[in-house]
């Protein structure tokens, strides 16, 4: 039986016409033989590709920064809108307080108001309120003129009927205003 099994072993065909050692030479041979012009060719194309990556990731930066300002901007201008709504109230609670005859009903009056503006300041809101200033349209509009007194300028706030509202340099409500005018 050891017989047999060393004739086996013996009996592996080799390759056909090629010996072990000749093999690995041709693999090695093939695999020179790429054109270098193949190579070039894949290189450009892999060069390509990195850069239409680049581009793409470039732009999904610059779309995820723009939506996220929009969506930001979107954010405060309906704040602003809901806050434009409520300004009335202070109006109102200023009017009351001008009228109000009752002590205790005017500190009511007076602390619910001055509530109201620290809810206004919390949000980074403040009023305008121009007496006394020159007239400026960024801020203010004026709703009537009024002749101005000896030795007064010309184009100065004498009163303000409704108080504007700004929230750092957007103003949400313009004031309404008296201006002198000569």
């Amino acid at each position: 039986m050891a017989e047999e099994e060393e004739k086996k072993t013996e009996e592996v065909p080799a390759a056909e016409g090629v010996e072990p050692e000749a093999a690995d030479k041709s693999e090695a041979v093939e695999e020179k033989s790429v054109p270098e012009s193949e190579l070039l060719k894949a290189k450009a194309e892999s060069e390509d590709f990195k850069r239409k990556w680049y581009l793409v990731t470039a732009e999904y930066e610059n779309y995820r920064k723009r939506t996220a300002a929009t969506k930001q901007t979107a954010y405060f201008e309906g704040k602003a809108d809901i806050l434009v709504k409520i300004l009335p109230v202070a109006d109102n609670l200023e009017l009351a307080l001008g009228v109000c005859k009752d002590d205790k009903t005017k500190e009511g009056i007076e602390m619910v108001l001055k509530n109201f503006l620290k809810v206004l300041e919390a949000e980074g809101i403040e009023q305008i309120d121009p007496v006394g200033e020159p007239f400026d349209p960024t801020f203010s509009e004026a709703i009537m003129a009024a002749p101005a007194a000896e030795g007064e300028e010309d184009g100065i706030v004498r009163q303000v009927c409704r108080k504007g509202y700004k929230k750092g340099d957007k103003v949400l409500r313009f004031a309404q205003v008296v201006v002198t005018k000569s």
